[in-house]
């Protein structure tokens, strides 16, 4: 027989269209069962406690993302994390980091997805359209699973130290998408669209803390894409100096 036990989750509450509110945390006593998740535990409070509170969610099935906020001090996906796995009956939900808060759970992430777009995060070709798709092996598509695993959950965004200082910082999500289509076999960029990075608003600003890996739920490990975008840059510029040709 499962048996119920009761949880206090404490949710940080916040309206930016309430003028004077301020940031406060909120209990609510839940009763859950062994294998529910945070996300399943929000929705239930939303339905049968209180009809205010505001998050994100789509999936949960860990593919959208949407649902990404800090559990317990530690950033997750809500709908993959279990209630019971912390070893305590008191669970802290506060939204991503690094975002304004529109409300309660729900952040702002327009300068996200705009650090996103500066990228260029779609394959790039230089000749006309092929009357069919590109054909790409199983080792050219083994090169950029890790990135391509990316579901723009903006976990590392959240994460990295460095946008707490530099909101400029394109970020962690942004150059992993980069590098992504760097190392696709189809893209045909030329190399001086990686100049677009090479500043301390680029590559060059990672602190290499690798929260960004800690944080993500895919594995995907940005800094990996962060050093490697580096070291291209660094052979060109040794290139450039030594007058050897591409």
């Amino acid at each position: 027989m499962i048996r119920a036990s009761a949880y206090t989750f404490k949710i940080l509450r916040f309206d930016r269209k309430e003028p004077g509110d301020k940031a406060r945390f909120q209990s609510y006593r839940v009763r859950i069962i062994p294998g529910l998740t945070i996300l399943a535990v929000l929705n239930r409070i939303r339905d049968e406690i209180d009809g205010t509170l505001s998050f994100r969610s789509s999936c949960r099935s860990a593919v959208c993302g949407s649902c990404a906020m800090v559990i317990n001090g530690r950033i997750d996906l809500a709908c993959r994390t279990q209630a019971a796995s912390f070893g305590t009956d008191t669970i802290i939900l506060e939204p991503l980091p690094n975002m304004d808060i529109i409300k309660d759970l729900v952040v702002d992430m327009t300068r996200f997805w705009t650090m996103y777009e500066k990228v260029k995060p779609w394959l790039y070709r230089s000749g006309p359209d092929p009357e069919k798709e590109i054909g790409q092996t199983e080792d050219a598509r083994a090169l950029i699973d890790q990135f391509v695993h990316c579901i723009l959950c903006a976990c590392c965004y959240g994460a990295c130290p460095v946008i707490s200082r530099d909101p400029e910082y394109l970020g962690p999500a942004a150059l992993a998408k980069l590098e992504r289509f760097v190392l696709d076999s189809r893209d045909e960029r030329p190399r001086s669209a990686l100049n677009e990075v090479n500043s301390e608003h680029g590559v060059w600003g990672c602190d290499t803390a690798l929260k960004c890996i800690e944080a993500c739920p895919k594995n995907v490990r940005p800094t990996d894409a962060i050093i490697d975008l580096r070291k291209r840059l660094f052979i060109d510029k040794a290139r450039q100096f030594l007058g050897i040709r591409k």
